[in-house]
């Protein structure tokens, strides 16, 4: 099955886009700006040239890096860190190059998954920190709001068993509505100042940076802020569409610029406001209205961190298909949606540092020191493989741009070190048990691959020939599943060369993943010799697999399913570590939905 991507872009595509990709960089107007201005303390000059600074981020990161460069580039349609590592490494013969794009990717994967800890923790802190503007509310302690937002996100997580498909279809009329009332705030306060309309002008930017060095490069740690969550556009490119996105992405460009402007013309006015977001709304809309604005804003909120998870479950699930990740327990959540799926042991882990950075912070201000640093680190992994990808295409032009975006990524990345020592180490800490955990699981099925004593196939027929037509055979049809045709692995020689273990009818299954997100195609791909036939069951990469309904589709009956089971053995710490990784996670059964009373799991004993 091929897919074809239809061109035309719906009015309903667009608003399905503005739901499910920018509910991270719709909701940093909550914190951004506060932070900035209880970090630097400006004056009024220099407001001027943050808010030039915040723009101008935001045209650079989001929009020149990732909706117009790194959109450019995709495989099946589909776009994601992972993507980019895959296009680099099909565009190298060098080995050593192969394994730099691994790691590169490794190390994008494990800091995304740091982000995914600290933007539900940031954002549903932040949206709860506005109830104290509500009158009656004001003495609301920060306990009782922690305690709040630590209610709000367990019940987020503990839904996503039950999945937000049904829900989700409201996510976009809601973001809609929310920015659209930012946008409408912000317009509001421009318009009594609206010199902050030279913001626009990038050297309102260079004067800032020029006359005050020190004070812009410690604000440049926080204006990254403006720009996170720019990489959900190019990870959500193959389920929303590439154009849907670039339009919505100009209808929420403009709101989060309004809103922001809209911030800055409130401090020039009221200089000793903590919280220009809030205190902005609360003046204008009184307190009966603002209580609604909260419940829009939190529910943003909300809806911003749950695409924060099901995007953690999508990039941890292309992590399995291009065997980065040993093979988790995925669930499906929806019968008509292949993308909507559930890792129970990444939601897990996923709450456990929510409520860490909850229980270690305790205030969205605070938790600001520790955001922005593991984003910017894929924000320069993103970057050094455009560079690579665009240099080697010999498009020279987009190449330039792409360095021109790293230097840029790599000046925030300084500003950002100012960080580590307030926090910013806490997301160097989440990724690094993920990066380990894959450096480790890579490392290994690699040392195994090199240390398994596979059988070619010439020589494995001459073996099976000799013995099948007068070995006494099992009745029924036996499965074995196969990666390489051409090399027999171990289990197999064990099973029907060593212990002579030889069914009736013999079937070689390989599982290949398509280079398409969805569809599943089986099919007999012909007869390896006399006694064993060769299957195909072709997937989709996002697909995930019921191999036993595959094999009724191809009317074979099987009586058992056999895989191998790498049974690791070494004296070497880190192996021992890979073995048991092998142990615990590689359930190849479950995930592939095999019949448990009918799997047989062939253990070789391999020494590495």
């Amino acid at each position: 099955m091929v897919l074809l991507h239809n061109n035309k872009t719906s009015f309903s595509d667009v608003i399905r886009a503005i739901g499910t990709v920018f509910g991270d960089i719709g909701t940093s107007p909550l914190y951004t700006f506060a932070v900035i201005i209880l970090i630097t303390k400006p004056t009024i000059e220099e407001i001027y040239g943050i808010a030039s600074l915040m723009i101008w981020t935001l045209i650079l990161i989001p929009t020149l890096q990732y909706a117009w460069l790194a959109m450019n580039l995709s495989l099946r349609g589909e776009g994601s860190i992972i993507v980019l590592g895959e296009i680099a490494q099909s565009i190298t013969k060098s080995e050593k190059l192969r394994r730099v794009h691994r790691a590169l990717t490794i190390l994008g994967i494990g800091f995304l998954l740091g982000d995914g800890i600290i933007t539900p923790a940031i954002t549903i802190l932040s949206s709860t920190e506005g109830l104290k503007l509500i009158h009656g509310l004001e003495n609301l302690t920060q306990e009782e709001i922690l305690f709040i937002a630590i209610f709000i996100t367990l019940i987020l997580f503990l839904v996503q068993k039950f999945g937000t498909g049904k829900i989700g279809i409201a996510f976009g009329p809601f973001m809609t509505v929310y920015f659209l009332s930012i946008a409408l705030i912000g317009i509001y306060f421009i318009s009594k100042n609206p010199s902050v309309l030279k913001a626009f002008n990038p050297m309102e930017a260079f004067n800032f940076i020029a006359n005050h060095p020190f004070i812009a490069f410690l604000a440049l740690s926080e204006v990254i802020l403006v720009a996170t969550g720019g990489e959900a556009m190019y990870a959500d490119m193959g389920h929303i569409g590439k154009n849907a996105i670039r339009i919505a992405w100009i209808f929420v460009f403009f709101a989060v610029v309004l809103s922001y402007l809209g911030q800055a013309s409130f401090i020039l006015s009221k200089p000793g406001e903590q919280n220009p977001f809030f205190d902005s709304a609360s003046i204008l809309l009184g307190n009966n209205f603002y209580i609604l604005f909260l419940i829009i804003v939190t529910g943003a909120g909300i809806i911003a961190s749950q695409a924060l998870i099901s995007g953690v479950f999508s990039i941890i699930f292309q992590g399995i298909n291009a065997r980065l990740i040993p093979l988790l327990q995925v669930r499906h959540t929806s019968t008509q949606l292949s993308t909507q799926i559930y890792i129970p042991v990444v939601n897990f882990f996923l709450l456990l540092g929510v409520l860490i950075m909850f229980l270690l912070f305790r205030q969205s201000e605070k938790m600001a020191s520790a955001y922005g640093f593991a984003v910017n680190i894929d924000m320069v992994i993103t970057s050094i493989f455009l560079m690579y990808i665009y240099f080697n295409l010999r498009k020279y032009f987009y190449f330039v741009v792409a360095v021109f975006l790293f230097l840029i990524d790599l000046t925030f990345l300084a500003s950002n070190t100012l960080k580590i020592s307030h926090g910013a180490f806490w997301p160097i800490l989440f990724a690094t048990p993920p990066i380990t955990f894959m450096a480790i699981y890579v490392l290994g099925q690699a040392r195994i691959y090199k240390k398994a004593k596979f059988m070619d196939l010439h020589t494995f027929i001459n073996n099976f020939q000799k013995i099948y037509p007068s070995k006494c055979k099992i009745k029924g049809c036996a499965v074995f599943l196969i990666r390489d045709k051409e090399r027999v692995a171990p289990y197999i020689v064990e099973t029907m060369i060593k212990h002579g273990i030889i069914y009736e009818e013999n079937v070689f299954l390989s599982l290949k993943k398509l280079d398409q997100p969805f569809g599943i195609k089986s099919y007999i791909a012909g007869e390896i010799c006399p006694g064993i036939k060769y299957a195909i069951v072709e997937y989709g990469y996002q697909e995930i697999v019921n191999v036993e309904q595959e094999l009724r589709n191809l009317d074979i009956n099987e009586r058992v399913v056999f895989y191998g089971v790498d049974n690791v053995y070494s004296e070497n710490l880190i192996w021992k570590l890979f073995g048991l990784i092998k142990r615990i996670f590689s359930n190849f059964a479950d995930f592939y939905k095999l019949p448990p009373q009918k799997v047989h799991g062939v253990v070789v004993r391999i020494e590495i």
